[in-house]
């Protein structure tokens, strides 16, 4: 293993979307992260090749039937042995299985107990079930984005599981990691979407509160409002997105675009941004896509093609960075950020529920005897 978290241990108790996310990161900085997934999910299989749940990456996968009290000691057992714990239930659940936060930290008074949740562990609605459009939607994050007229526009679930939710987890997890590394006590970690999802938001408030951003959408300057901050289609039905806010960078706009000599609105004139969007929208359907990247790629326009999935991986700047990688013939993203000497990479490819049970249980202090005690008692798959 390789990357900056190598030599931390986390038990993963298997979820959906944020929660494996957030695994995924962590094993893809070093991490050990052991998996535990339903026996149920391991006795009837998956429908899809495994390889292809790429959230799973990166990490083996033991079955634990948790409605056992031997499944329950068992992950109780590597507990004792992990630096970190993952959870993404509803609140009270891993309390009513005999696994909550006080029992775990009694065992491990040193481990970082994550918890995954859309709206955190208190409060009117922290029990009800959602996902990331209502978590957003809660935040006041989905209210700012759409275009005018329209009704917002869900971000696809980047910005609640993924952004708000994981990534926040993460965090909050790898600090109290270096917490507990000096203090010698572990905590819970309350990462909840809606907090999340709002603390991305932060930047707006700030302009709001000087009066350079209203609650219309796509009136502002980085929902769609600006001209000069927006996607154009071009002549072959393409796109381009341009952000040209800075006045250096949007005189280059105008002088790669040919517009420089006419005699256009002010780029702040926000009253006359519909007719400088209408004189945008022209020029732009004058040249195919990969015209306009010949001439503004890598200029100071602030531009970049609208590159489609099956696209990304050969772009000369992602293919010269590896941003995409190529694992058991799946093209994926590969992990970020990068690091100079403890570099991360993919442990491994997505593994079937309960594949490593019997060697990830032994690695993690099992013996034989109790692996085969634990079988017998049907508390593994």
């Amino acid at each position: 293993m390789s990357g900056p978290l190598t030599g931390y241990r986390i038990v993963e108790l298997a979820g959906i979307g944020p929660g494996p996310f957030c695994a995924m990161h962590l094993s893809d900085m070093g991490a050990e992260v052991l998996r535990v997934d339903r026996t149920q999910d391991a006795e009837l299989g998956i429908p899809t090749d495994p390889k292809f749940a790429l959230l799973n990456r990166g990490r083996r996968s033991i079955a634990v039937n948790l409605k056992t009290k031997e499944g329950v000691e068992a992950v109780l057992k590597l507990v004792e042995k992990a630096d970190g714990l993952i959870e993404g239930f509803r609140p009270g659940v891993t309390e009513r299985l005999g696994l909550g936060p006080d029992v775990c930290l009694k065992r491990n008074p040193k481990l970082v107990y994550g918890r995954m949740t859309g709206f955190g562990q208190e409060g009117p609605i922290a029990h009800a079930a959602g996902h990331d459009l209502n978590y957003i939607a809660m935040s006041g994050a989905l209210h700012m984005i759409g275009r005018k007229g329209q009704k917002p526009t869900p971000p696809l679930n980047l910005v609640g599981d993924f952004g708000g939710g994981a990534l926040y987890l993460a965090f909050g997890l790898v600090c109290g990691l270096l917490e507990a590394s000096k203090s010698g006590k572990g905590q819970v970690v309350d990462a909840a979407m809606v907090d999340g999802a709002a603390h991305l938001t932060t930047a707006i408030y700030g302009m709001m509160g000087i009066g350079r951003w209203n609650e219309t959408r796509g009136d502002n300057i980085l929902d769609s409002g600006a001209p000069w901050y927006d996607v154009y289609e071009t002549k072959d039905g393409k796109y381009v997105s341009i952000g040209s806010i800075e006045a250096k960078f949007y005189d280059e706009l105008l002088r790669l675009t040919g517009l420089n000599n006419e005699d256009l609105p002010k780029q702040w004139d926000k009253p006359n941004w519909g007719k400088l969007r209408d004189r945008f929208t022209e020029v732009f359907k004058n040249k195919t896509r990969d015209e306009w990247c010949e001439i503004m790629e890598g200029s100071d326009v602030c531009f970049a093609p609208v590159l489609a999935p099956s696209e990304v991986a050969n772009h000369p700047h992602n293919k010269l960075r590896g941003t995409f990688v190529e694992v058991e013939g799946v093209t994926q993203p590969g992990p970020a950020p990068r690091f100079s000497r403890t570099k991360p990479k993919i442990q491994r490819p997505p593994a079937k529920p309960g594949e490593h049970t019997d060697e990830g249980l032994k690695d993690w202090g099992f013996s034989a005897g109790d692996v085969a005690a634990l079988r017998t008692a049907g508390a593994i798959a």
